[in-house]
Parts: structure tokens; sequence; C-alpha cells
């Protein structure tokens, strides 16, 4: 059933938001790979759409339109009611964050084995990038469900510890937290806080003699 409306939430970071409608009681769900253009969803947008009801969460819209729009036709879904993936955008710095990433793993396995840090301090580095995947894993399906979310410090602190690899490879895997600029930056800043931090720890054991 078409409807007008207009929307009174949207979270642009997260891809989703609420419309409001007269002729319907609750506020209806839309994400944006419903919504048509042009430009994007705004707070205030008068726009037209189709409501449906999926599973008993509520009612949601598709083809989502701003009024004198013209709506294109909602993307035929694949059998099982899931969308396709859509490909990872192109990150420049994947490539040049993961060589650092096995770089800093290898400075991990000299200094333990040579005895300037402690064998765990090499060991637990594999584990805490991998709980590090699942976190941002975990965020993008609450997200996506509407649950409970991880807090975004819980997220950086990981980072900050020495998760940061797989951060930026879940973000880019997952198409999370990459549009979010102050989240982008305090990841860039965990990411030179935990590198510079190895450094120092190196320098005053006196790892880092033999170069200096």
């Amino acid at each position: 059933m078409y409807k007008q409306g207009k929307v009174v939430r949207w979270e642009a970071d997260k891809g989703f938001g609420f419309i409001r409608s007269p002729n319907t009681d609750a506020n209806v769900f839309f994400h944006i790979r419903d919504f048509r253009g042009p430009g994007s969803p705004g707070v205030g947008m008068a726009v037209a759409f189709e409501e449906i009801h999926v599973g008993g969460k509520g009612p949601r819209a598709m083809a989502v339109s701003a009024v004198g729009a013209v709506a294109k036709p909602a993307a035929r879904r694949p059998v099982g009611g899931r969308s396709a993936p859509k490909a990872p955008s192109h990150d420049a710095w994947l490539k040049p964050l993961l060589c650092l990433g096995l770089l800093y793993g290898g400075v991990l396995l000299w200094a333990a084995l040579k005895g300037f840090l402690p064998m765990w301090a090499f060991l637990s580095w594999p584990l805490l990038n991998a709980v590090t995947f699942w976190f941002y894993w975990r965020d993008k399906y609450a997200a996506q469900q509407r649950a409970w979310r991880t807090p975004e410090n819980t997220l950086h602190a990981m980072s900050l510890l020495g998760g940061w690899p797989a951060a930026r490879l879940a973000q880019q895997l997952m198409r999370h937290k990459t549009a979010k600029a102050s989240f982008q930056s305090t990841y860039w800043a965990t990411v030179l806080f935990n590198v510079g931090g190895l450094a120092a720890c190196l320098y005053q054991v006196g790892a880092l003699a033999p170069w200096l």
C-alpha cells in the first residue's frame, strides 16, 4: 500500500531511519537501500513509500522517494528474502595497514624471541585481532537487527590494545563505520598510539639500541 509521510529520524552513519505517516499508527522503518532519491534522506523530508509488514517487526517502507520524485521499483530480492551482498568500496589504506600489521606482528615475535618482551605479548596479539573482528561483526549485525550495539569506546579500546589491523579489515569487509568521520579520526589515533607505544617500550628495554 502506497502512503505518504515525513522522515522524523535519520541515522546517516547507520543507514536507516523512520517515517511518520498520518495513515499509520507506528513510525515506519526504512533502510538507505530502499531510498530511491534523488539526494539523501533527511529529517523533515516529505516522502512517498510502499508500506509492508514482515515477520511481525512492525511496518517497513519500501521504494521510498521524496515527494515529487518518481520512485523506482524495488529491486527483486533473491529466493530466501536476502538481498545480494554489496561489494566493499575501495580503501586505499587497507593494504598498507595490513602490511604494517604483518610487520608489527613480526616485530613482536622478534622481541619475544630475543627476550625483550614476554612471549605472551606476541601470542595474545592474533587472539586480540580475532576478538576485535568479532566485536565489529557483532556490532554490524546488531545495527541491522536494531538490537543492543557495541559501544564505540569498546571498538576503539580493542584497536588501541593492538587490534587495529583486524578493525580496519572488518570496517572494509562489512562497510561498517567507514563513513563516520569522528570514528575514523579516533581510529587513526589508536593506531598511532599503539605503534608509538610499542616503539617506546622497545626503546626503554634497549631493543632499539643497535639502530640508534
